[in-house]
């Protein structure tokens, strides 16, 4: 039995590590009107002040399925420049992480004639990686302790807006891990390569907004990947709108089977934002669970307007 318990705590020590990445979950939050939890480098663009707090809740109906809170704060500097705060508490099971990460972003005009702009940003982030292991049994007291990682990196993001377009590229993780801290053979590289392309099209109603996007990830350490197929439509109300959407989640090597399907609602009256979205696990293999689902609270903060066209938004949805 002791031997057992061992080999199970070697197991859960190699999964907990290797999941300690400096990531959030990246799921829906696009869809929440969130675009600088996808791509730090849009941090400074728009109004004013944006605050979003996000609760996911993933695997319903199993217990201690994994669990995560944020709160996301990004401002204008300027008139060209942007930062941007993300706290974060992520829990699965006996293992938990909180992590900040801390962002400037620099925008520029590249042609004031069809509004073509350039976004850079540069993410710097701390995390805390703890594996619980008091709740195990076992006659060897030296394994009750708990286990902790602190690790710090960096991410960087690009963002081109053409008009309505915008695409971006972002790398997160960019240093490996410390060889000398790892040494149960898991891999040292942790980047993440995702990408972010959306189109907004307004012109057949003034008081309408239809928004396909789409989301690529990919890990370079294991070669997973996934995308997420979009589609969202707003209607503008007397002061903000509402809006729906669907997401469409594949795995790049099953493109016909859907992974899940996510419908997703939101609101936005005044300076208040809320929006609620539940994911339908249609993957057989995943079948133990219910699904997935993400609450959205925000609070926009305008401010007079930039004087640079680089951070200004050109759709009636501010």
């Amino acid at each position: 039995m002791r031997k057992i318990y061992i080999i199970f705590l070697c197991l859960i020590s190699s999964l907990g590590l290797f999941g300690q990445e400096n990531n959030l979950p990246q799921y829906l939050n696009y869809m929440g009107d969130s675009p600088f939890i996808i791509t730090p480098a849009y941090a400074g663009i728009g109004s004013g002040l944006r605050v979003r707090v996000n609760g996911m809740s993933q695997w319903l109906g199993v217990k201690n399925a994994p669990e995560t809170a944020s709160v996301s704060i990004e401002n204008r500097i300027g008139d060209r420049f942007g930062t941007g705060l993300v706290v974060f508490n992520d829990k699965n099971g006996n293992t938990s992480q909180q992590g900040v990460k801390l962002t400037f972003a620099s925008h520029l005009t590249l042609s004031r004639f069809n509004d073509s702009f350039f976004s850079f940003g540069l993410t710097y982030s701390y995390n805390m990686f703890k594996i619980d292991t008091g709740k195990f049994s076992s006659p060897d007291s030296s394994v009750s302790d708990n286990r902790n990682i602190n690790s710090s990196n960096f991410d960087v993001s690009f963002l081109y807006r053409f008009n309505h377009f915008g695409t971006s590229l972002n790398i997160s993780n960019l240093l490996n891990k410390d060889k000398n801290r790892y040494l149960n053979g898991e891999p040292l590289v942790s980047r993440r390569y995702s990408s972010f392309s959306y189109y907004i099209f307004n012109k057949f109603s003034a008081d309408y907004e239809l928004e396909p996007s789409i989301f690529i990830e990919h890990f370079e350490a294991d070669k997973r990947s996934r995308t997420d197929l979009n589609i969202k439509l707003r209607k503008k109300t007397s002061n903000g709108y509402i809006w729906a959407g669907l997401s469409y989640n594949f795995l790049n090597d099953q493109f016909f089977t859907p992974n899940s399907i996510a419908p997703i609602v939101g609101v936005k009256r005044g300076d208040l934002y809320l929006s609620y979205g539940f994911g339908i696990n249609t993957n057989k293999i995943q079948a133990f669970n219910v699904g997935s689902h993400m609450i959205t609270i925000g609070f926009d903060f305008v401010r007079s307007a930039s004087a640079a066209r680089c951070t200004q938004k050109y759709y009636i949805f501010q």
